[in-house]
């Protein structure tokens, strides 16, 4: 194994393995959920500690240039998608999984980034919470636009009866889409625990600090030995959906990695920095994006991007895609 992999990633292989070997290892439920709202709070607490270090107006141009990062890698991705003959409403979805991110990748990127001693800006955590909705919309949009571009289809059933209606003819509910992407846990948490570490700072978080900042990592290790069991059970899914999934879910981390680590030059960020910013665009959404699809496009395959993001991408960027975007930031701000 590469150097640069960091010891929690053992955890997610360890899970993966014991799922193929059909093992009874197994996380509880509750424990599972209990371990995600720690570290969504504890990622948010540590960027807005170093958040309340500096003015935020400063934080203005990074705010803006991945929120724009986020809204345009699903309309990048939708045109290659249906190259590959899926259909607009999956396309869009999968996009959308693509657009936004996954907490956890940028979660073992950083633990990858401190022992290889990289620096990287301390408030990173804010691009993580900013990029989590922008993506989710344009997946919207763009699902929307191929629903109604698709043809109206013509009853051939006995009697003339109606044909069901074309896809995107149901009503979005915007409110229950706009509470699900805003409200949501992830995106709540995150930014509540911004929030909460900026106003309060060093000082006032300091009491906390032995329960969400030095366990971090060995929590981080329990959830991806649970995530090496999910996806471990979604690989036998790959079969099924072709070699289309396959070619997503390994060929576009590389190359939405790529306008990050671009992005991330333009901003003039440190080397950790970039090589962040690169995981972020790489990474998919597993939390967030699946429910607020199942809200805004029901007629996705929402098992085909789930198979995508967590049984072949968060693999392969854990495994390979983390210490590569590493290794190009390291060549890049030579």
């Amino acid at each position: 194994m590469p150097a640069m992999i960091d010891v929690v990633v053992f955890f997610f292989v360890l899970g993966v393995f014991a799922r193929l070997v059909k093992s009874d290892l197994r996380l509880p439920e509750a424990l599972y959920e209990t371990l995600s709202i720690y570290l969504l709070l504890a990622i948010g607490l540590k960027g807005g500690i170093e958040l309340s270090r500096q003015p935020l107006a400063l934080l203005a141009p990074q705010v803006a240039a991945t929120m724009a990062l986020g809204f345009a890698i699903p309309f990048a991705l939708f045109p290659l998608l249906r190259a590959l003959r899926m259909n607009g409403a999956d396309s869009a979805a999968l996009a959308a999984h693509y657009g936004s991110v996954s907490v956890v990748t940028f979660a073992v990127a950083t633990s990858a980034l401190t022992r290889a001693g990289i620096p990287y800006e301390s408030h990173a955590a804010l691009w993580v919470a900013v990029m989590e909705a922008p993506g989710l919309v344009a997946g919207i949009l763009l699902a929307r636009w191929s629903m109604r571009a698709a043809p109206t289809a013509v009853s051939s059933a006995p009697g003339g009866a109606a044909a069901p209606p074309p896809l995107g003819a149901s009503r979005l509910r915007w409110r229950d889409l706009a509470h699900d992407v805003f409200f949501g846990k992830s995106v709540l948490l995150l930014l509540g625990g911004i929030a909460i570490g900026a106003i309060a700072g060093e000082a006032g978080t300091a009491p906390i600090k032995a329960v969400f900042i030095d366990p971090f990592k060995g929590v981080l290790a329990l959830f991806l030995l649970e995530l090496g069991l999910v996806a471990g059970g979604r690989l036998a899914e790959v079969r099924r959906f072709g070699m289309a999934v396959l070619v997503v879910g390994l060929a576009a981390p590389p190359l939405l990695a790529l306008a990050g680590l671009a992005t991330g030059l333009v901003l003039g960020l440190s080397t950790g920095g970039v090589a962040l910013l690169a995981t972020l665009a790489a990474s998919a959404s597993y939390i967030a994006a699946p429910t607020a699809m199942r809200i805004a496009v029901p007629q996705a395959n929402a098992a085909l991007s789930i198979t995508a993001a967590l049984g072949i991408t968060f693999p392969f960027n854990l495994l390979v895609g983390i210490p590569m975007y590493i290794g190009w930031a390291r060549m890049a701000t030579a």
